[in-house]
C-alpha cells in the first residue's frame, strides 16, 4: 500500500517534531508493508518569510492532492506585529477551510506512566482519564461575519459574530454520535443555550440528530460548567462535542490535565478531502532548535493518521504501544520530566520510539 502525505513542518519546533514523526512512519511502514511518499509544503511564518503569505496556493494544491496532511506548528513572536490579515495563524485557519475540515478530534488520555505529572489529585485521576473532545472547526466566532475593528464615536470597537447554520451543527453532531458509538456510548453536547441564540439552535439540532442514535446516551452542559467538571470529575466524560470557540478552550484544558500539552495529538477531518494531523501544542519558539521539544504528540498524530485516513489500525496501535513502552522505561522530555527518570531530547525520544517498534 502506498500513501502520499503532504508534510508542512511550519514554525518553531515544527520541523523538529515532524522529522521524528516521519522517521517513525517510515519504520512502521516497513513493519506493516506500507509505503509513504512525502511532499513538503510551506505554511505559517515560514511561508510568510518565503513568499509573503501564510498559505500559498501551491500549499493548498499539494494538500488536496495528498492522501493525508501532517502539520507541525505555526506562529511565533517574530510575526506578532505584522498585518493581522497575513499572520501565520491565518494559514492554519485557511487550510482547514480550504480542505473542508469541519471536525477536530482531540483525544485526551492520561498514560498511566504519567500519572504523577497530572495536575489533578490522584483520587480523581485514579478513576481514569480518557476523553475525546470533538470541536467544530470551520464555523462560529472564528469565521463569522461581520467582524472587525471600527471607530464608533470617540473609541474603537472590536466585534466578531458567532454564526452556525443548521447543516453545520448537524454534521458535527453526527461525528460526535458516531464517535461515541465506537467508544463508551456517552455524548455530552456543550453549549451556552441559556444565553446565546446560536447555542439554542445548536441544542435543537443535536436533539434532532440524537433520534438516530438511541443507543448513545446524550447529555447537555453549559460551557462554564463543562470547564469546571473537566477538572472536578473528568471520568464522567466519554465524548464531548462542541462549537469552535468552546472546543478550542475545552480541548486545551482537557489536554493539560493529562500531564502535558506536549502529549496530545489531533485529527481534523472532513467529508471527502484528506485529513490533517497535528499536535495540539504550539510552536514553542522559546525552545525551537534546541532539541528539547516533545515529539510524542506528533508521533501519536501519525498514529491517528494511520487509523482514520489509511484504515491501518494495527500500525496505529503499534506506534501507540511503542510510545507507552518508552514512557514505561522511564524516558522523559523536559515537559514531562520527573525525579528518577531519564531526560532525553527530541531526537532521542523519536529514536527510542523507533527502537521499540523494531
Amino acid at each position: 500500500m502506498r500513501y502520499n502525505i503532504c508534510v508542512m513542518p511550519g514554525d518553531g519546533i515544527g520541523p523538529e517534531i515532524v522529522a521524528e514523526a516521519v522517521k517513525v512512519l517510515d519504520v512502521v511502514g516497513k513493519k506493516f508493508g506500507l509505503e509513504f511518499a512525502y511532499t513538503q509544503a510551506l505554511i505559517g511564518g515560514a511561508a510568510i518569510d518565503a513568499v509573503g503569505v501564510p498559505l500559498p496556493d501551491e500549499t493548498v494544491a499539494a494538500c488536496k492532492a495528498a492522501d493525508a496532511v501532517l502539520l507541525g506548528a505555526v506562529g511565533g513572536p517574530k510575526w506578532d506585529e505584522i498585518d493581522p490579515a497575513i499572520r501565520p495563524e491565518k494559514g492554519l485557519l485557511g487550510i482547514r477551510k480550504a480542505l473542508g475540515l469541519f471536525a477536530n478530534l482531540r483525544p485526551a488520555k492520561l498514560f498511566p506512566e504519567l500519572a504523577a505529572a497530572c495536575c489533578l489529585r490522584p483520587d480523581i485521576v485514579g478513576q481514569g482519564l480518557d476523553v475525546m473532545v470533538i470541536r467544530e472547526l470551520t464555523g462560529g466566532a472564528y469565521f463569522g461575519e461581520p467582524r472587525g475593528i471600527e471607530k464608533r464615536g470617540d473609541e474603537e470597537v472590536g466585534f466578531n459574530t458567532m454564526v452556525y447554520a443548521e447543516h453545520e451543527v448537524r454534521r458535527i453532531a453526527k461525528v460526535g454520535f458516531e464517535t461515541a458509538r465506537k467508544r463508551g456510548k456517552k455524548l455530552c453536547s456543550v453549549d451556552k443555550a441559556n444565553v446565546l441564540d446560536v447555542s439554542r439552535l445548536w441544542r435543537k439540532v443535536v436533539l434532532e440528530v440524537a433520534k438516530d442514535y438511541p443507543d448513545v446516551e446524550l447529555s447537555h452542559m453549559y460551557v462554564d460548567n463543562a470547564a469546571m467538571q473537566l477538572v472536578r470529575a473528568p471520568s464522567q466524560f466519554d465524548v464531548i462535542v462542541t462549537e469552535n470557540l468552546f472546543g478550542d478552550i475545552l480541548s486545551d484544558e482537557a489536554a493539560v490535565i493529562t500531564g502535558s500539552i506536549g502529549m496530545l495529538p489531533s485529527a481534523s477531518l472532513g467529508a471527502a478531502n484528506p485529513g490533517l494531523y497535528e499536535p495540539i501544542h504550539g510552536s514553542a519558539p522559546d525552545i525551537a532548535g534546541q532539541d528539547k521539544a516533545n515529539p510524542l504528540a506528533t508521533i501519536l498524530s501519525v498514529a491517528m493518521m494511520l487509523k482514520h485516513s489509511f484504515d491501518q489500525p494495527a500500525a496505529a496501535e503499534a506506534i501507540e504501544a511503542a510510545c507507552a513502552k518508552v514512557l514505561a522505561d522511564g524516558y522523559r522530555t523536559g515537559d514531562i520530566m520527573e525525579p528518577g527518570k531519564t531526560l532525553v531530547g527530541c531526537k532521542a525520544m523519536g529514536q527510542l520510539v523507533v527502537e521499540r517498534l523494531g
